[in-house]
């Protein structure tokens, strides 16, 4: 079973999917711990009920993102896991950082990359009149916002839609591909080729690999 540690700075909505998933029996994990860089995240109270062990690490007690980031892959690497998972974690991180976890640093983004990296990505999706809006799982590099995508999900843009009801849209959506993701990862089926990620139906009996886009 691979171990698996999520970092977060808030509630943690993504986290509480992912647990969702493992006490259903449907993630084949072991979360071996939450970390947040803010001693007040609401997620590490959730975390803890749900019986993981749980860290801070204060982003301000350090005197740059250097410093920050290599104690937190000190703490990190105290849990041996095998993927790094990124919920709501608001912080950019270091070069360094990244290539440390390369290949095995997950995150997920309220739009459908690469379309509005960045913040705010639900209300400039409303500006700028698309019709199709999402999420995307992606393998993070030391490009914000970018790196090999694992699973997109669409949701259509309504002619009501304010940024509050569109967000709740993709958010559903979120809460759905991310446990997705992290599946395939624990069950072997992602494969990194030349920067783009092939999805394995099977790797057992050669199937073909494929690249779902979930609606």
């Amino acid at each position: 079973m691979k171990n698996i540690v999520i970092l977060i700075s808030g509630r943690g909505s993504n986290m509480e999917a992912l647990i969702a998933a493992r006490d259903a029996g449907d993630l084949p994990v072991n979360i071996a711990a939450v970390i947040s860089n803010r001693p007040d995240a609401k997620g590490l109270e959730t975390a803890a009920k749900a019986g993981i062990v749980t860290h801070y690490i204060d982003h301000k007690a350090f005197a740059g993102r250097e410093a920050f980031d290599a104690a937190l892959a000190e703490c990190i690497d105290g849990f041996v896991p095998d993927l790094v998972v990124l919920a709501g974690f608001m912080r950019i991180l270091s070069e360094g950082f990244v290539r440390h976890y390369q290949g095995r640093l997950m995150n997920i983004h309220p739009s459908l990359l690469p379309s509005f990296p960045g913040l705010h990505t639900h209300q400039r999706a409303l500006e700028e009149g698309v019709r199709i809006h999402g999420c995307t799982v992606h393998f993070v590099t030391p490009t914000l916002d970018h790196g090999p995508v694992i699973v997109q999900a669409a949701v259509p843009v309504l002619d009501s839609d304010d940024e509050a009801a569109l967000s709740a849209r993709v958010l559903r959506q979120e809460h759905r591909v991310y446990p997705q993701a992290v599946r395939w990862f624990a069950e072997g089926k992602l494969k990194l080729e030349g920067g783009r990620v092939r999805i394995a139906a099977d790797l057992a009996d050669g199937n073909a690999f494929i690249s779902p886009v979930l609606r």
